[in-house]
């Protein structure tokens, strides 16, 4: 089969190709406007605690937090909040998935909790990190920033603070690389073989 012509658009995706949505100049331009939002939402950042699902939402929670004290010139507290021992799939899954980092840095009672991840799918992992959190205290309000959105949602939650929505199919997937992680900072979005 010949290739495609220059301009042509391809609507399959060879197992192994990838294509970079969001650079590291987007993935920080996109935090100082979730920052921005925030501080327009929020009037008071010292009621603010940031907290992100950890691998990578941890790592955009402590980039949040950053852009806020470089604003505001207050650091809110950031931490950890793993939804692992939350999951609705633990009894299912073969191999159970190791613990990961629960760190609340202050009681969180009347606080506003700005809730992190990298992607927002179905919603299964929100909705077992807000389960995990309620164990810590009741906040005044939990807010969700989303670095990506990607639809296909299974539960009724939705984000407060989306960096950048990308429509995709359930054959694709979406995944966040960061630099304190992974060694580069991008998303990349790619097809998955077998679906």
């Amino acid at each position: 089969m010949p290739p495609p012509p220059l301009g042509a658009e391809v609507f399959f995706w060879p197992s192994k190709m990838k294509k970079v949505v969001l650079d590291e100049k987007s993935i920080d331009r996109a935090l100082s406007r979730i920052a921005h939002e925030i501080l327009e939402r929020n009037k008071d950042p010292e009621k603010l605690v940031i907290l992100g699902i950890p691998t990578r939402g941890y790592h955009l929670a402590l980039r949040l937090r950053k852009k806020i004290e470089e604003i505001e010139g207050i650091a809110p507290f950031a931490g950890a909040v793993d939804a692992t021992l939350y999951r609705d799939d633990l009894g299912i899954k073969k191999d159970q998935p190791p613990l990961k980092r629960m760190e609340i840095p202050i009681p969180i009672d009347g606080k506003v909790v700005i809730m992190v991840d990298d992607v927002l799918f179905t919603g299964r992992t929100v909705r077992a990190a807000m389960n995990a959190l309620m164990d810590f205290g009741r906040p005044l309000a939990i807010q969700l920033a989303i670095l990506v959105d990607r639809g296909h949602r299974e539960f009724p939650i939705k984000a407060d603070y989306i960096g950048k929505s990308i429509p995709t199919s359930t054959k694709e997937d979406v995944k966040v690389h960061l630099f304190e992680v992974d060694g580069v900072t991008e998303v990349i979005i790619f097809a998955v073989e077998g679906k």
